[in-house]
């Protein structure tokens, strides 16, 4: 049987007018059959290669080729989407791809850019068909036509249709329902290709949130964390990396359930040591944000110069050594949140440059004066006082106001005694993995931990734990294992001979007043914790009496409640008791001394203070404790 003849021909020649109706709806035909395939697999290649045989074998169509682009056609088509072969009969995709009767991709990539149809009459007329006409197997090529039409999705190419047509006798005159009838069936084309990428994307969605969510399971399970509040690790709903149980905690982490879905910039303040990166961490993870990038930055471990460079970035030949370009914390943030730490220890001259950026979500790279446009997240946060600082000029008051648009103020560890055993436990628990121990903890040892002030922190009871699990010789850990039982707390000393029995180091606030010693320790003179080698018996008041002259010392001010503390009062200024003005030795200047120094310094508190050796800050509370007016020179 001849393969070019139409399969559907009248078989007895005494019945022209069977073969005129039949012949007249072979398009009608091949479009209903080009239907159902269409809409019969979700396999888009064997589906476009059915396609083309029934073209082929409707319409004597000899070889077809459907070439598509590899990504959705933009507003530009084809500019960044190159066309690449797909499906192809009469010749093997391998050959028509790299042989040498290469298909001329050349031609459709013509039809794609432009999205209009193209008509060769004869191939041999046209030198891009040269080397294909060749090797295509045809004896006449002066008798085959080029047709080939965009595949179209709305008014958007997403690739071309192409066949040849081979014709004996005279050449058509015109080809016009043969282009008509293949923009049809590239229509048709276009809404399967377009339907099918958007079952792949979704596909393609759905396993990389199956994918986040069995990473998260894996990552719960090693660390082994519950799901309920109150559970024996600690940890609370949704926030696995946190532990705490106490009400304090769980007053933190409400407050960033409801900060999290907003994208206000948050600031969160609290001594060192307190966890302030991992609640900044706990606030990207339930946000909308979560699938973005979270980036940190210690504005303290850089100067400025290296500071701008590190959060804005820097073009090749910004500076000495920038061998390339580099892109800067804000652009590596894009879409997501950043947490800029020790944000207070920024200079005056940055924080102009930082102030812009935050306003207005743009920047330029060092060395550039292209404008480039973010949308990031900031989370700051800061153990400094900031108000004393915008107050004394050291800090900007307009990017105060931007950064400090929601506070979260993280309660130190003293104020939230009933999360010390579940943090203790977490700490060994996790020694224990990394190290491969079974080491446990002795019901005084916890007795012991509850008693200390902790004025480090959560950061100074990991280290507590990590050291006593690392010295211990047996595989339960006693009271009598710690340091402080051995008087070798290094931290207590410090606290004590450094900054005096309340002052804060490096940020931090003074441990509470009559904070309970261990058992086995007594009054202050025991070596068991923080508070009780600071010499909690020299909070109530000055330890010796001074002058007789002097007469009977005022009574101190009473501390205020939480309740009656101001909203942005930092920890450490909710005691202002005799020994907040005490330097090292945790007493106040007597007031002839004190007035002395104002009077020698024009009453210049900051140099009154250097002459006194202590700080700004106790040579005011000084002056308001003695009655002293100040003068104005």
């Amino acid at each position: 049987m001849d393969a070019k003849a139409p399969p559907f021909t009248s078989p007895a020649p005494s019945a022209p007018t069977e073969t005129t109706v039949v012949s007249g709806s072979l398009p009608l035909l091949t479009l209903y059959e080009i239907s159902k395939i269409l809409s019969a697999t979700l396999q888009l290649d064997q589906t476009l290669r059915d396609v083309l045989n029934v073209l082929s074998s409707y319409l004597d169509m000899r070889r077809g080729t459907i070439a598509l682009a590899t990504e959705p056609a933009t507003e530009s088509p084809g500019e960044d989407a190159p066309l690449g072969l797909v499906a192809i009969v009469g010749q093997s995709l391998e050959t028509a791809r790299k042989g040498r009767g290469a298909y001329p991709l050349e031609a459709a990539d013509q039809v794609y850019r432009s999205n209009l149809p193209l008509l060769v009459g004869r191939l041999s007329d046209d030198d891009r068909f040269s080397s294909y006409a060749d090797h295509s197997g045809s004896l006449e090529t002066d008798r085959v036509s080029f047709l080939c039409v965009p595949i179209r999705a709305g008014d958007s190419a997403l690739g071309t249709l192409s066949v040849e047509r081979e014709w004996d006798g005279p050449p058509p005159r015109s080809f016009d329902e043969d282009l008509r009838f293949l923009s049809m069936v590239g229509n048709l084309i276009g809404q399967t290709v377009q339907l099918h990428r958007l079952v792949a994307a979704d596909r393609r969605t759905l396993m990389a949130d199956a994918a986040r969510l069995e990473k998260l399971a894996r990552h719960e399970a090693r660390s082994g964390g519950g799901t309920a509040t109150g559970s024996s690790n600690g940890r609370t709903p949704r926030f696995k990396e946190i532990v705490g149980r106490g009400p304090a905690m769980r007053a933190v982490l409400d407050q960033v359930r409801h900060v999290a879905r907003t994208r206000a910039s948050v600031m969160v303040r609290g001594e060192s040591g307190t966890g302030k990166e991992m609640v900044a961490r706990a606030i990207h993870q339930v946000s909308p944000r979560s699938d973005k990038p979270f980036v940190c930055v210690n504005c303290a471990a850089l100067p400025d110069t290296l500071l701008e460079s590190e959060l804005f970035g820097h073009d090749k030949g910004a500076f000495t050594g920038a061998n390339s370009e580099r892109k800067g914390r804000f652009e590596m943030a894009d879409g997501g949140t950043l947490f800029l730490d020790e944000i207070g220890e920024i200079s005056a001259a940055f924080q102009a440059k930082l102030l812009r950026v935050l306003q207005e979500g743009q920047f330029e790279r060092l060395g550039s004066s292209k404008t480039r446009k973010v949308d990031v997240r900031l989370i700051a946060a800061t153990n400094r006082h900031l108000e004393e600082a915008v107050a004394r000029g050291e800090f900007r008051a307009d990017l105060y106001y931007r950064i400090n648009v929601v506070t979260l103020v993280l309660p130190p560890l003293r104020d939230r005694p009933e999360d010390v055993e579940p943090l203790a436990r977490h700490f060994l628990d996790r020694f224990n993995q990394e190290n491969g121990d079974n080491l446990g903890l002795a019901p005084e040892a916890l007795d012991l931990l509850r008693g200390c002030a902790f004025p480090g922190n959560v950061r100074e009871l990991e280290n507590c734990i990590t050291r006593v699990a690392t010295m211990v010789r047996g595989d339960v850990i006693g009271a009598q294992d710690f340091a402080c039982r051995e008087a070798g707390c290094l931290s207590s000393a410090l606290w004590r001979e450094v900054q005096g029995p309340t002052q804060a180091v490096g940020g931090l606030a003074s441990p509470t007043p009559g904070a309970p010693c261990p058992s086995g320790t007594s009054g202050g003179t025991g070596p068991g914790c923080a508070s009780c080698t600071t010499g909690t018996t020299a909070v109530q008041g000055p330890a010796s009496p001074g002058p007789a002259s002097q007469g009977p010392a005022r009574p101190a001010p009473p501390i205020p409640t939480p309740a009656e503390r101001p909203r942005d009062m930092a920890p450490h200024d909710t005691a202002p008791n005799a020994d907040d003005g005490g330097g090292s030795s945790g007493r106040l200047p007597d007031r002839e001394r004190l007035v002395a120094a104002m009077e020698k310094t024009g009453w210049v508190q900051a140099k009154a203070a250097r002459l006194l050796g202590l700080t700004p800050r106790q040579v005011g509370y000084a002056l308001r404790r003695h009655g002293i007016a100040i003068k104005r020179l």
